[in-house]
C-alpha cells in the first residue's frame, strides 16, 4: 500500500540530510539558473560526476533584479518549509545570510502583524525552524548561487536553451545557443532538468519529437502587484512584517498588502489587487492606495518614508500546473522543477519554497536506485505531484472565491469549502488551530493533516460554541483558509 500524501510529504520535507548518496550518472544538465535550477543542481552534485547549469541571463545576481526574472523586484517570501530545505542542502546558509545583512527578527513579536478583513489576528505561532529569513529575491538568489557554484563538480554556462536531443526513447542531451550568438552547442547528459520557469518550452519540445504534452490546468487569478522600497526609519514606523488580506465578500474588494523588513535597512512594501483593480507605477496612486485601503503602517511609510527608486509593477494572469504524472508516455532522462511544473498565486509565497521541495523530491528519487538514463522518472513526478497538490490546494481554495474566477472546482468542493471556512474562522482566535493551519500554509505539513479527527472536532466544537455565544456574525459569508 503506497504511503498517504501527508506521510510522503513529511518524508520529502524532512530536515535530515541524506547519508552516502549514490552516484548514478556521469553528467546532468540543468536548464535555468534561478532558485529552482540552483537547488536541483545542488542535489545533483551528490548523484552525478558532473553538473552543468545553462543560464540565459549573464547579468550578475549581486547587481539587483535580473531581466530574466520579471517579478524579481517584487516581494518574495521563503516560507519556513523552504528555509528548512535551504539549510538542509546548504548547511549554515541561514547564519551566513544574517551575517551578510539579512535582518534578524526582533525580539518583540508584536512587530509581526497579520490583518484579515481589516481585523488584527493572532500573531504567527512561534516556529521551530529558527529565525525567519526575510530578504529580497536578488539577495537570496545571489547567496544560493555562490554556495551552489562553490561545489567542485558543478559549473555554469551562459546561453539560451534551444531544445533537447532524443534517441532510443530517452533524452540524451540539450542544445543551447551561447551568449553572443553562434552555432548551437549540444551538451550530452544522462539527465536533463527543466528549470526554465513559467515560460518553459518543454511541452513544445516534447510535442515536436512525438511525445505527448503534459496536461495543463489554469486558474485565471488576474493578479496585479505594485512594490516600492523605502529607507527604514523608526520615526516613521516600527513595522517589521505586516501582512494584510481582504477577501472578496459583501462590501469587500479582495486586496493584499505586505511590508517586509529586508537587507540594507529597507522596507519593501507591496499593494496588490485583482482583475480591474490595478495599482500603477504612479507614486501618488501608490501612496493613496496605502492610506485608503491598508492599515496605518502602510500609509505612514508611503507618506513619510523615503522612497528608494520608483514603484515597480507586475501582472500574473493565472496560476498553472503541468501534470506530468498523468502522461501515459514520457522519455527517460528528463525531469522538471519549480515553475516549470507549477506556479501559484505569488501572494502566498509558495514559489521558492516549492522549488526547494522539488529538489528534495529529486534527491529522494535518485536515492531510490533508479536508472534515470534508462527509464522515465515517474517516481520523481509522483513525489513532485504531492508538493504541487499541497500548494495548489491552499492557494486555489482561496482564489476560487474571487468574483472573476469560475473554476476549475475540485472534487468535493462544497464540503471542503464548508470545513475550510469553519477552520479559518476558528483559527483567528484559537492558538491551537492557528498553529496547525499555519504549518499547512507555510508548507511544513500537508493539507491532509487538517482532516485529522482532533482538528475536525476542535473546529466543530469551537464553531458551535461561537454560534451559540454570539449573534454578531450574520453574514453567512465563507472565508477560504489562508
Amino acid at each position: 500500500m503506497p504511503p498517504s500524501p501527508s506521510r510522503l510529504f513529511a518524508e520529502i520535507a524532512t530536515a535530515e540530510r541524506p547519508a552516502n548518496p549514490p552516484v548514478v550518472m556521469r553528467r546532468a544538465v540543468v536548464l535555468g539558473g534561478s532558485i529552482a535550477g540552483l537547488m536541483a543542481a545542488r542535489v545533483l552534485t551528490d548523484h552525478a560526476e558532473e553538473v552543468l547549469i545553462i543560464e540565459r541571463d549573464p547579468s550578475r545576481v549581486d547587481d539587483g533584479p535580473r531581466p530574466g526574472v520579471p517579478q524579481g523586484s517584487q516581494v518574495h517570501a521563503l516560507l519556513p518549509a523552504g528555509q528548512v530545505q535551504l539549510e538542509r542542502w546548504f548547511p549554515g546558509i541561514v547564519d551566513e545570510a544574517f551575517a551578510l545583512g539579512a535582518p534578524p527578527p526582533p525580539s518583540d513579536e508584536g512587530t509581526a502583524k497579520i490583518f484579515v478583513n481589516g481585523v488584527l489576528g493572532l500573531p504567527p505561532a512561534p516556529s521551530d525552524t529558527g529565525p525567519a529569513l526575510i530578504t529580497t529575491r536578488p539577495f537570496l538568489e545571489a547567496l544560493v548561487r555562490r554556495r551552489t557554484l562553490a561545489v567542485g563538480n558543478i559549473r555554469m554556462a551562459y546561453g539560451r536553451a534551444d531544445g533537447l536531443v532524443f534517441a532510443d526513447r530517452r533524452v540524451t542531451g540539450a542544445r543551447y545557443v551561447p551568449e553572443g550568438g553562434g552555432e548551437p552547442v549540444v551538451e550530452p547528459a544522462d539527465l536533463v532538468v527543466d528549470a526554465m520557469g513559467r515560460s518553459s518550452r518543454l511541452s513544445d519540445w516534447l510535442a515536436d519529437n512525438g511525445w505527448p504534452r503534459p496536461p495543463i490546468q489554469r486558474m485565471p487569478i488576474k493578479l496585479n502587484y505594485a512594490t516600492a522600497l523605502f529607507k527604514q526609519d523608526e520615526k516613521v514606523s516600527d513595522a517589521w512584517v505586516v501582512v494584510y488580506h481582504t477577501m472578496a465578500g459583501k462590501g469587500r474588494t479582495a486586496r493584499i498588502g505586505g511590508i517586509n523588513s529586508v537587507e540594507g535597512d529597507r522596507w519593501m512594501m507591496l499593494v496588490a489587487g485583482y482583475d480591474a483593480d490595478r495599482p500603477s507605477r504612479d507614486v501618488a496612486d501608490f501612496t493613496a492606495r496605502c492610506r485608503k485601503h491598508y492599515p496605518q503602517e502602510f500609509g505612514d511609510i508611503a507618506e513619510h518614508g523615503e522612497m528608494l527608486g520608483g514603484v515597480v509593477t507586475y501582472h500574473q494572469a493565472d496560476s498553472r500546473r503541468r501534470d506530468f504524472h498523468k502522461l501515459d508516455r514520457m522519455p527517460a532522462g528528463l525531469v522538471a522543477v519549480g515553475d516549470a511544473i507549477a506556479s501559484f498565486n505569488p501572494v502566498y509565497g509558495q514559489g521558492m519554497t516549492s522549488a526547494t521541495l522539488h529538489a528534495s523530491c529529486l534527491s529522494a528519487y535518485l536515492r531510490s536506485g533508479p536508472k534515470p538514463h534508462e527509464e522515465p522518472a515517474r517516481a520523481y513526478f509522483d513525489r513532485a505531484r504531492v508538493v504541487v497538490d499541497a500548494a495548489w490546494q491552499v492557494s486555489t481554495s482561496a482564489d476560487i472565491e474571487l468574483p472573476h474566477v469560475d473554476g476549475p472546482y475540485p472534487p468535493g468542493y462544497r464540503v471542503t469549502k464548508w470545513f475550510g471556512d469553519l477552520l479559518f474562522r476558528t483559527s483567528l482566535t484559537d492558538p491551537v488551530l492557528n498553529a496547525r493551519l499555519g504549518r499547512v500554509t507555510t508548507m511544513l505539513d500537508h493539507p491532509a493533516t487538517l482532516s485529522q479527527p482532533g482538528t475536525l472536532l476542535r473546529a466543530l466544537r469551537l464553531g458551535l460554541f461561537r454560534s451559540r455565544s454570539t449573534t454578531t456574525d450574520t453574514t453567512g459569508e465563507g472565508l477560504a483558509p489562508k
